[in-house]
């Protein structure tokens, strides 16, 4: 088993207030990555931190690019465990985005669909929630609980998220185990030492 990450975020931009207007969800972004870093965390977004209209398949980072830009983003950093085969599957088809990403266009048609739940398809294009589902879906992790106009705020219905962080993203540190000294001093006090 190993985990994977939903990332939710509203950077508080125009567009994204915009968003929030219409779906009235705290978040407006969804991004997926496949480390506790978040250094492999993808979706479609914006291509130019200053230009929300251009945009595609993105390789997201904490601090460059959009997120460096719009320091005051809000995020919600979910977990959920997945197989190994659909974890390969995950990596495989994001290594696929990546060659092809010239291919792909970001539907901005369809996100202005979800303010007016309507469907708006475009051959080989996506906004973040439909790239984010297309992944788990490609990956065979069942998406029947998603709807078919799909908001981020959507993939809280998946059984087994686990909540890792909420806060602004960029103050956003993996969990780390404690360390080996921690553990032996705690089992030390309790008289009991395995170390």
């Amino acid at each position: 088993m190993k985990k994977i990450y939903i990332i939710l975020t509203h950077t508080g931009t125009t567009l994204s207030n915009i968003i929030k207007y219409y779906t009235k969800d705290e978040f407006t972004h969804v991004s997926i990555a496949l480390d506790a870093d978040l250094e492999k965390m993808y979706s479609f977004g914006r291509l130019n931190p200053y230009n929300p209209f251009w945009g595609g398949f993105v390789h997201e980072e904490l601090h460059k690019g959009t997120f460096k830009r719009f320091r005051k983003t809000r995020a919600e950093v979910y977990s959920l465990f997945v197989d190994d085969e659909q974890y390969s599957k995950i990596e495989k088809r994001i290594e696929y985005f990546q060659e092809y990403k010239d291919k792909y266009k970001f539907n901005v048609a369809g996100l202005f669909g979800v303010s007016i739940k309507k469907i708006v398809r475009r051959k080989n294009s996506f906004y973040c929630a439909e790239f984010v589902r297309h992944i788990m879906k490609f990956s065979g992790i069942k998406t029947d609980v998603l709807p078919q106009i799909i908001k981020p705020e959507d993939f809280l219905k998946f059984n087994g998220l686990k909540l890792e962080y909420e806060g602004l993203l960029r103050k956003y540190q993996k969990k780390s185990l404690p360390k080996l000294e921690e553990i032996s001093r705690v089992l030390q006090g309790n008289r009991i030492s395995y170390i």
